[in-house]
């Protein structure tokens, strides 16, 4: 994903070394001074307005609550955040709010506050959180962090409506139009008819830009995948399951006729070039979030007219969309847990999260399902509609999905920052192996993170 012309560079990638080195209403009364501060590091959003929203909102329930709050932006460039994650752990010192990516909240769970009384306020107000966000955030029975509104996404369909209906004839609009419904043709949305028409767009020259490299966007998408044939890597005992798991054959096997009709060089793909193929022009169809759709708006407005966001085909276990959230945290040796649990619940409140995401053109996704009908959506265009099906809705259908998932955090998180996913259809596609010594790699791999 790509936003301004800058490149993400995979937000997880050190992890692992990080690891290594290192309303308002419903809350209870803060007895909060006029001098007391407030430090809140925050991650920098790749939408610009992001960053104004969070100082703004920040600013607002400062001056009622008497607190001076103080806001840091880090940007997750050259993994900035994770580096300063992992200074702060180790020092026991910083600010009292950080947002955490994905892993983040599991790396360091036992040194985050726990939050089970601000989540329990917050689901009594909106509902249940996405399951995929409670795999992440919660550990040894209690939160650790707060699902975030700001930085999270998800990484859907986004095509050129055009291209599909000439080449594949398929009509994704009717499909799934800007209303509470599906149409004609979404019962065969599913990974065989995506096949064929990976092949017709390829053979027309408009491949589907799906990067198969080792960054965020490949890992996610791949993971989605193999999440819709059942596929299960490592169980949640952190018992390595791959070589001998029927969905993972099945999604494996799916994958390697795939990759005939990608361009040749997906395999070295970073994470903006999926965004480069579809804004050129050059593709019908990627993953991925509003982001690259805003871009073309602004460099490319004959393109972005003719995008559209819909969910990802189904397979034999469901259908399922990648999910890369973010996480506010309060470490435990914050001087002012209560202010900054008092904060948090603010900033989750359905006011403040539809003013998050309506800054951010929608880019922005609250981790309740009752929050997926903010206008923003709805009303954003060129064409109007064109992100309305962005946020997971009821008749999608669809469940988010963490690459490895249901695997032990601490395994899942190596397994993700070393893609195995991906390289293991690449052995096949690339390296010449059989399916069963590309599994047997895997499961090589797999093991060792799991001995640890």
């Amino acid at each position: 994903m790509a936003f301004d012309g800058m490149s993400r560079r995979d937000v997880l990638r050190a992890s692992a070394l990080a690891t290594v080195a290192g309303s308002t209403l419903a809350a209870p009364a803060v007895h909060a001074q006029a001098t007391t501060t407030l430090r809140c590091g925050f991650w920098d959003h790749w939408v610009p307005a992001g960053n104004g929203i969070m100082r703004e909102l920040c600013a607002e329930w400062g001056r009622n609550n008497r607190v001076d709050v103080q806001v840091d932006f880090i940007t997750s460039v050259g993994n900035q955040n994770l580096l300063t994650i992992a200074a702060q752990a180790q020092a026991r010192s910083g600010h009292d709010i950080l947002s955490f990516p994905t892993w983040e909240p599991s790396a360091h769970a036992r040194l985050l506050e726990p939050v089970d009384d601000v989540i329990g306020r917050l689901v009594a107000k909106y509902g249940p959180i996405n399951p995929a966000a409670e795999f992440l955030a919660k550990r040894e029975g209690a939160w650790r962090a707060i699902p975030a509104v700001s930085g999270t996404q998800q990484k859907p369909c986004l095509a050129r409506f055009d291209l599909l209906q000439e080449h594949a004839g398929l009509d994704v609009r009717a499909m799934y139009p800007a209303e509470d419904r599906t149409g004609p043709g979404v019962d065969q949305w599913n990974w065989d008819t995506f096949l064929t028409a990976a092949e017709k767009c390829h053979g027309a020259g408009f491949s589907f830009g799906l990067p198969m490299g080792s960054f965020t966007d490949a890992v996610d998408w791949v993971g989605a995948l193999f999440r819709s044939y059942n596929a299960k890597f490592i169980d949640e005992s952190g018992t390595v399951t791959v070589r001998r798991d029927p969905g993972v054959r099945a999604g494996l096997e799916y994958l390697v006729k795939l990759a005939r009709f990608l361009p040749n060089d997906v395999w070295a793909w970073d994470d903006a070039s999926n965004n480069r193929a579809l804004i050129s022009g050059r593709s019908a169809l990627i993953f991925n979030p509003p982001s690259t759709w805003a871009v073309a708006k602004r460099d490319a407005p004959a393109v972005a007219e003719k995008c559209w966001t819909f969910p990802m085909p189904a397979g034999p276990a469901g259908r399922f969309t990648p999910y890369l959230p973010y996480f506010w945290g309060i470490w435990s040796f914050s001087r002012n847990k209560g202010p900054a649990k008092q904060l948090l619940e603010f900033l989750s409140d359905r006011t403040s999260a539809e003013r998050q995401t309506t800054t951010s053109s929608g880019y922005d996704i609250p981790p309740f399902g009752t929050m997926a009908n903010f206008d923003i959506w709805r009303t954003e265009g060129p064409p109007v509609g064109v992100v309305y099906n962005y946020p997971l809705k009821p008749h999608h259908n669809a469940t988010q999905s963490v690459a490895f998932a249901p695997a032990p955090a601490e395994i899942a998180v190596q397994a993700y920052n070393q893609a195995i996913n991906t390289k293991l259809v690449a052995r096949v596609s690339q390296g010449g192996e059989t399916i069963d010594q590309a599994l047997t790699w895997a499961e090589r791999e797999l093991r060792n993170f799991a001995r640890g």
